[in-house]
Parts: C-alpha cells; sequence; structure tokens
C-alpha cells in the first residue's frame, strides 16, 4: 500500500469541485450527495494539512496551493483515464498496437500509408504517439517505435527500414532566382526577397535551422568545402523538419530537409534546390519492440509489412 497517496475517491471529489465550483455539480457529475462529495473534499484537506478552499457563505474558492494541486491532480487522473481506456479497447476490439514515431515520419510517410495496412490486417488497430527521444519500453505504454538514429536500440529487436541518405538545401524559387541575379550582380526586382551578396552558394539567405539537429549547417558546409561563417549560424529555429519545409516555401530562407520529404514540393515547383550539393547522412529511420511480450506476433506482422512498404517505395 502506498501511504503517501490520498483516497482515490477523495482526490476525484476534489478535483470535481475544483473543476465545477460547488459541491452540488461535483456531486452530480460523480453520481454522489452533496454531504459526501463535502466530507471527502474536508477529509483530503485534514489528510494534507493544506486549506485547498476557502469558503465565503455558499461560495468556495481555490486557494493557491489548491490551484496548484488541482491541476496536477487532474493530469494524473486524465492519464489513468486514458491507461483504462486503452487496457479495455486492446482486450475487448481484437488486437492492437500503440507505436511511438518521430513526427515528421508520421505526418509524412506513415500515415498515408497505414490505409493498405488496415485493408491487409482490419483486425488489428494501429495507435500513434509522437516521441522524440529514445526511452524504454518497460517505461513506457509502447509495443514498438519508428525512430531515427543510427542503430537498433540497445536491448530491443529491431531492423532499418530506409536509410535518410542525405539532406537537400531548398527554399521557394524567387529566393533561388533573386540569389542567383545577386551572384550576377543583377538589380533586384520588386517585392524580391532580400539576399544580398555575402560569400558563400546561398549569399544572405536566412539559414532555416532543425532543433534537434543543430550541426547540420555546419556539417553540410563542411562536407562543401564551404566557409560555415556567423550567418549560416544564424537564422530561426524549428521544431520539426515539415516546419523547416513550410518556412522555405513560404519564402522565410532556406532549410536543409530530407531529399525523399522534399521531393513531392520539389517536383510540384513549391520550392527548388537553392545551389548543388547535398548532406549526406549515415542515420536512418529503424522500427523496433521488446524482445518479447504479448503481442509480438502482432508486432511481427506489423514489422513485415513496413520492410515491405519501405523496399517498394521508390522515394526511400
Amino acid at each position: 500500500m502506498r501511504s503517501g497517496i490520498p483516497n482515490l475517491t477523495a482526490l476525484q471529489a476534489f478535483e470535481a469541485t475544483a473543476r465545477l465550483g460547488t459541491f452540488s455539480r461535483a456531486a452530480e457529475e460523480l453520481s454522489l450527495t452533496h454531504s459526501a462529495v463535502y466530507r471527502q473534499v474536508a477529509s483530503l484537506e485534514q489528510r494534507l494539512g493544506v486549506q485547498l478552499f476557502t469558503r465565503v457563505r455558499r461560495r468556495i474558492v481555490l486557494t493557491e496551493p489548491g490551484a496548484e494541486y488541482a491541476g496536477r491532480i487532474r493530469q494524473h487522473l486524465d492519464q489513468i483515464e486514458k491507461d483504462t481506456f486503452g487496457l479495455v479497447s486492446r482486450t475487448g476490439m481484437g488486437r492492437s498496437l500503440h507505436i511511438a514515431v518521430v513526427p515528421t515520419l508520421a505526418t509524412t510517410w506513415l500515415i498515408p500509408r497505414l490505409a493498405d495496412f488496415a485493408r491487409r490486417h482490419p483486425d488489428i488497430t494501429v495507435s500513434l504517439s509522437v516521441r522524440t527521444l529514445p526511452f524504454q519500453f518497460k517505461d513506457q505504454p509502447f509495443d514498438g517505435a519508428l525512430y531515427h538514429s543510427d542503430h537498433v536500440w540497445p536491448g530491443t529487436r529491431g531492423v532499418l527500414l530506409f536509410r535518410e541518405k542525405e539532406l537537400v538545401p531548398v527554399c521557394a524559387p524567387p529566393m533561388a532566382a533573386a540569389q542567383a541575379r545577386a551572384k550576377r550582380g543583377e538589380g533586384k526586382a520588386d517585392g524580391e526577397p532580400q539576399t544580398g551578396k555575402e560569400g558563400g552558394p546561398l549569399g544572405a539567405m536566412p539559414h532555416l535551422h532543425l532543433s534537434s539537429r543543430p550541426d547540420a549547417w555546419r556539417d553540410w558546409y563542411g562536407q562543401n568545402r564551404h566557409t560555415y561563417g556567423p550567418h549560416a549560424a544564424g537564422g530561426p529555429r524549428y521544431e520539426l523538419f515539415t516546419m523547416v519545409l513550410a518556412a522555405a516555401e513560404a519564402g522565410l530562407g532556406v532549410g536543409l530537409v530530407p531529399r525523399f520529404l522534399a521531393q513531392d514540393a520539389l517536383d510540384a515547383g513549391r520550392v527548388t534546390e537553392a545551389c548543388p550539393g547535398a548532406l549526406r547522412v549515415p542515420h536512418g529511420y529503424y522500427f523496433s519492440h521488446p524482445e518479447s511480450g504479448s503481442r509480438l506476433e502482432t508486432l511481427k506482422i506489423f514489422q513485415a509489412w513496413l520492410q515491405a512498404v519501405a523496399g517498394g517505395d521508390s522515394n526511400t
């Protein structure tokens, strides 16, 4: 027994009262009597030794500690509810998987292909959650993970789906055209982005950076034998490749994006390669899962499908 954790009924009564503002409304939501909710909240205050509400006639107001505690308890109760629903859905609705995936790959590569998996395996439900950092499966509610790395996570079964191969510098076509004119020493048409005549293949175009790969532009300059200066190190930071690509399309600067993610925009003419030269990268996208568990056979089915799709995708 965890002696430091208050009674769950008391926590539910407190959270509902804090959220709804009255004992009566909390009692109605919880299907309890007004007096039962009042007693639960009073017993919680007594146990904690902290006043959670101030009472003025029939009106109750959260104290500062009460408001902070209510917010935290609400998060924990929400998580318990999600975990419970997840367990029930897994046991009552056939086979299911909960997969962690890096966000850009989820939206641009995996989700558009999941309809094929659903047609082939209608009895398997696949839920997705975003995770950008490595984790241990024993500490997270995931059955598998699709992530960017240069190796399989230790202590898991995993496969390389495809390599990222290279990042290419892309920008909006008007920005590339203005940069070309600036190199030739021609004037800039009205309304075109400022590019300047700074040295280097990209001139003064703003450099768009991905927060999780802070050295990507430095590596690009090094691989392509150009000088990496303060201007290249500056520029806005974005959390996702999709944001970098969208910013490049909007004419905010030049971004380094995996070619397979930028290919549709390149083919459609929404962006263009700002200059020759790519950044070759050794990393790839992996799928892994725990070495044992009740969903191992279902994970094998999903992994085999991922490998088949990745192997048949001409963009990867």
